[in-house]
């Protein structure tokens, strides 16, 4: 743990050192995902499609030059029915004019469905993700992610997801909002 500890605080020196200025104009946003679940596994649990709708407000926690600090609230849920209310910080980290780092973590409720037991109803989930900006402010991002009970379970066999997401920008659908 001490280690991964090192590594990120010396990762995020290193990504200061060679980001641009964060844009304090950032848009709240409207994140749509479609994705592959349960992606390291497989047999009759696993490997369904996973759907995101997210809301990402343009609030920010703590701001720098070089990254802001926002909550975020969305649900997740999958092709055999599981359903996962959740919400949390994310790290928005640009790493030049277009492009963005985002690694996000959140906690949430879990639904099974008829689909894979992750062991509790509390669940908590980390994400990395890239994205590229548009020049219309909306976002294309891959990400890579985590779902577990953190061992609160007696079980705990995690989950984890790749998704394709698109932003987009809040005031295209409700003006200003």
């Amino acid at each position: 743990m001490r280690r991964l500890l090192k590594s990120t605080v010396l990762a995020l020196g290193l990504i200061s050192a060679a980001a641009p200025a964060f844009a304090e104009d950032t848009p709240s946003f409207l994140s749509l995902g479609i994705g592959a679940y349960d992606v390291l596994r497989t047999g009759p649990k696993h490997n369904t499609t996973d759907y995101r709708v997210e809301y990402r407000p343009s609030t920010s926690l703590f701001s720098t030059s070089w990254m802001r600090i926002s909550p975020w609230v969305g649900g997740e849920f999958t092709g055999q029915g599981a359903a996962y209310g959740v919400g949390g910080i994310l790290f928005d980290i640009p790493l030049g004019n277009s492009i963005d780092f985002t690694p996000n973590f959140g906690v949430g409720v879990y639904g099974t469905g008829s689909g894979k037991n992750l062991g509790s109803w509390v669940e908590f989930r980390s994400t990395a993700e890239i994205s590229y900006k548009f020049e219309n402010q909306s976002r294309l991002g891959l990400s890579f992610g985590h779902i577990s009970n953190a061992g609160i379970g007696d079980v705990n066999p995690g989950s984890e997801i790749v998704t394709l997401y698109y932003h987009i920008p809040t005031a295209w659908l409700f003006g200003g909002w």
